[in-house]
């Protein structure tokens, strides 16, 4: 597949050809990453994630409860792309309302791991990473609320982009957790990550939790010779497999051969990451979910009166996946518990921030994990506390709102499943995440 960059140079005939060929890839694609083939606009033809407003596209979050309801407007990252000579084009499957790691959680079904049809492109913008690293998308839009982008990357072994929290505006996204959600790009490389990042970011007055923020390109002043000092956390990688632990040992090695300082840490407060996210995330999603209701947006169920169609609106319209966040969610925000739960985790989210505030001081990116495996077969999670175990490795950094960028490294020697990491940076230093990524990138020179 034809580069972002390369795409960019190309002429309005050949941009058509590209997505006619494109759409018949797709169609064809043993993989369900596309649930549409909308096109809006002229450029780049760009894949769009199915919570992301797309002005007469409709948009249902993966879920059964919004069939039937068509976006009234862009989002400013959809703006955006149409200001820097890019255009929406096909939705992207993702797990229900965003709410999942491995894009089984749909209303359209099961999206699969181009690199092994028996397995997950990971979630929750897994339709998005599927594409891209299936070759039938030149780049793609996601979103990340817990490493809804960096994890399917990893999986899918392409490059996933979570920016810093307020870089990329949120409105015309459909709100999952409001404090941790965030678009970004999901690419073929680290360049591509960053000219996509560029178009989509910037401040927006809609956004309430906009940045104002000074915008430069990270494009035009990308460097991979730049010497960074990079932490590795001693003990952040025990949990993790073998697989895992050999690439990031590996990893570390390169980044040392390429002239990086690297610099040992550790963390303490990594055990209270998986209870901090699933406290917050949840509490927010039950209030930001309240307004699926069959009264305002896409189905409506039948019912005798307004209660009995509120609760058979949302019994049939949402998946269990959801229906499970939902009642955590009620129940850490009711009476009794708002203290002991909810107020706890937001204490400790300091905590996490406060944590990750101690080691940037010292230096300038954090190596990590972004899954403790590789992409897991299909159907084989059964337990969903092992599912949110499987976000170890990428919540904290949306809790924290830090910029981080997970690029394939290598592969597993048994399964031949691609192995991603991360790199992290202090918020709002988005140039040194994507230098460390490029030079790491250059030096490991990673091959589909």
């Amino acid at each position: 597949m034809i580069t972002l960059k390369e795409a960019l140079t190309k002429s309005k005939e050949e941009l058509a050809e590209i997505k006619t060929e494109i759409e018949k890839l797709a169609r064809e694609s043993e993989l369900n990453a596309y649930i549409g083939f909308e096109s809006s606009g002229e450029g780049v033809p760009i894949l769009i994630k199915d919570n992301i407003q797309v002005t007469d596209w409709p948009v249902t979050s993966g879920s059964k409860i919004l069939q039937g309801y068509i976006a009234p407007y862009d989002a400013t990252a959809i703006t955006n792309l149409k200001k820097n000579g890019m255009m929406a084009f096909g939705r992207a499957n993702m797990d229900e309302f965003a709410m999942g790691s491995t894009t089984e959680s749909s209303y359209y079904g099961i999206t699969k791991n181009p690199h092994d049809l028996n397995r997950v492109p990971g979630g929750s913008s897994g339709g998005s990473a599927a594409a891209v690293a299936g070759g039938i998308a030149i780049a793609a839009l996601g979103s990340d609320t817990g490493g809804s982008i960096r994890q399917p990357a990893a999986y899918c072994g392409c490059v996933g982009f979570k920016p810093t929290y307020g870089m990329v505006s949120r409105y015309g996204l459909a709100a999952y957790a409001s404090s941790l959600d965030q678009i970004g790009p999901i690419t073929q490389n680290v360049e591509d990550a960053a000219i996509l990042y560029d178009a989509i970011s910037g401040h927006d007055p809609k956004d309430s939790t906009s940045a104002e923020h000074e915008r430069v390109s990270i494009a035009a002043n990308l460097d991979g010779n730049r010497k960074l000092r990079i932490a590795v956390i001693d003990n952040y990688i025990e949990a993790a497999s073998e697989a895992i632990q050999k690439a990031y040992a590996e990893t570390v090695k390169a980044l040392e051969s390429a002239g990086h300082t690297i610099v040992h840490k550790n963390m303490q407060n990594t055990k209270y990451d998986i209870a901090t996210y699933y406290i917050v995330a949840t509490a927010e999603a039950a209030t930001n979910l309240a307004r699926f209701d069959g009264v305002r947006y896409g189905r409506r169920a039948e019912g005798s009166n307004l209660s009995e169609l509120y609760y058979n609106t949302r019994s049939e319209g949402f998946g269990e996946e959801v229906k499970r966040r939902i009642l955590l969610g009620n129940f850490v925000l009711s009476s009794g518990y708002y203290d002991a739960y909810y107020l706890k985790a937001q204490k400790v989210r300091h905590l996490i921030r406060d944590e990750f505030g101690a080691i940037f001081d010292d230096v300038d990116l954090i190596l990590s994990p972004v899954a403790p495996s590789v992409a897991p077969i299909i159907g084989s999670i059964h337990d969903p506390l092992d599912m949110y175990k499987s976000d170890m490795y990428t919540i904290a950094i949306n809790l924290a709102g830090l910029p981080a960028l997970s690029l394939p490294v290598g592969k597993d020697e048994e399964t031949g499943m691609p192995i991603g990491l991360q790199l992290i940076g202090r918020a709002f230093d988005e140039q040194k995440v994507f230098d460390g990524a490029y030079s790491l990138e250059q030096t490991i020179n990673y091959k589909n």
